[in-house]
């Protein structure tokens, strides 16, 4: 059954009032993205800005999940999101006031990694404790994954349309207010949830931290899903930071085509955690992880060289699917393999490697572009995606024995 987690209410209610605040975040990346673009018409600034929203999370995920190891995650979540809401506000008041500039967005984008450093390691680990039952959690990965890319297929699009209606200001208005929803989504669980209690003693926060990566990092398993999933986070994940310029400029459109194209990869990301939800068998380090990781490489790299729009797109629906799939996965595995009370950090560091590499990848990609053309910088990034996918491939007999 593809949505059996959503029998436990508390996950139910969570997946309902996220759904719509991610919405809004989608809104608000697209929006952003175009607002930088349409300011400097520079593919470099883009990754600068790329770079500096995404940047926090390298650094700070491993401290965030000791936090999420030792307090109560559902306050954690309560206090990240609020922040959120407050950082969408003040982008929206700048940008309708007209006050809005470039140096503005960095510091808001700052503003906002510094949050979701925090907010990603907590929300991952506090799936457990809303489903209770272990043996569900590969289909709750599965639905979370799912929500988050049905937001990503709405949420540009609606975009694209407000962007050529009214400008981006309104983009950061809606996003704003969706916070509202998970927000009370989480002031109404059930109290049971709050299970886990704030560690009254005290606990040396560098020590923790020390712990979780010797910990990651001794078990092989752990440490090649994190390398694989770091290579391909920073030289892959660069196609959204580029989109802009492939909507305006190589395919002649406007919002819309930027709306419609990041659209296709949320709807290829939506069949794939589809196929992820209705999968009966546990997920287990075998072939899903570097097969997906090989379709996302040869679905961008194949991009790079359209021209056209409705060829774009079917391209860019096979790389959502390969990359959606690679990230599940990984996620669900690691969570299935962990020990509950290293939970939080692991999934830092999962954090970090998915999210923490992309910043890197932003800034490389940006430079590249700028120096190569976009197209030679994704061919590039697809190549080092499907390498990295052929040498996991050839660790997996070992992986699986262990």
């Amino acid at each position: 059954m593809v949505f059996r987690a959503l029998r436990y209410r508390n996950f139910r209610v969570f997946f309902f009032g996220q759904s719509i605040s991610l919405i809004g975040t989608w809104m608000q990346y697209v929006a952003m993205s175009w607002l930088v673009y349409r300011m400097t018409n520079s593919a470099f600034m883009l990754g600068v800005v790329g770079f500096s929203s995404q940047i926090p999370t390298f650094i700070l995920s491993p401290f965030a999940g000791v936090l999420a190891d030792r307090h109560n995650r559902h306050k954690i979540l309560l206090f990240t999101q609020t922040l959120a809401l407050l950082q969408a506000m003040i982008l929206a008041i700048l940008t309708m006031t007209g006050r809005i500039e470039v140096w503005h967005i960095i510091v808001m984008g700052i503003f906002l990694g510094c949050i979701n450093s925090i907010d990603i390691p907590s929300r991952h680990s506090f799936i457990l404790q809303m489903i209770e039952e272990k043996e569900n959690l590969g289909n709750a990965i599965a639905l979370n994954s799912m929500m988050f890319n049905m937001a990503r297929l709405i949420g540009p699009s609606v975009a694209g349309v407000l962007i050529a209606i009214a400008g981006e200001g309104l983009c950061f208005l809606v996003n704003s207010i969706s916070y509202l929803a998970v927000i009370a989504s989480l002031i109404i669980m059930d109290k049971g949830v709050k299970i886990k209690k704030d560690r009254e003693e005290g606990y040396d926060i560098f020590k923790d931290v020390k712990e979780g990566f010797s910990y990651a990092f001794r078990s092989q398993p752990i440490r090649a899903i994190l390398l694989l999933l770091s290579i391909i986070s920073m030289m892959g994940m660069s196609y959204a930071v580029l989109m802009p310029v492939f909507a305006r400029d190589i395919l002649g459109g406007g919002p819309h085509t930027l709306g419609f194209l990041m659209g296709a990869v949320g709807l290829g990301s939506l069949a794939g955690t589809v196929y992820l939800a209705s999968r009966k068998k546990a997920i287990t380090i075998g072939n899903m992880l570097p097969v997906s990781a090989g379709i996302f490489g040869i679905g961008i790299t194949a991009f790079s060289f359209s021209r056209n729009l409705w060829i774009s797109m079917p391209l860019l629906f096979i790389s959502g699917f390969g990359i959606m799939v690679q990230m599940a996965s990984s996620n669900t595995i690691l969570q299935t393999i962990v020990d509950d009370d290293k939970r939080g950090r692991v999934m830092s560091f999962y954090t970090m490697a998915f999210m923490g590499m992309a910043p890197l990848g932003s800034l490389l990609a940006g430079s590249m572009a700028t120096r190569l053309g976009v197209t030679n910088t994704l061919i590039i990034s697809g190549i080092c995606c499907i390498i990295a996918s052929v040498i996991f491939g050839f660790k997996v007999p070992a992986l699986r024995k262990i």
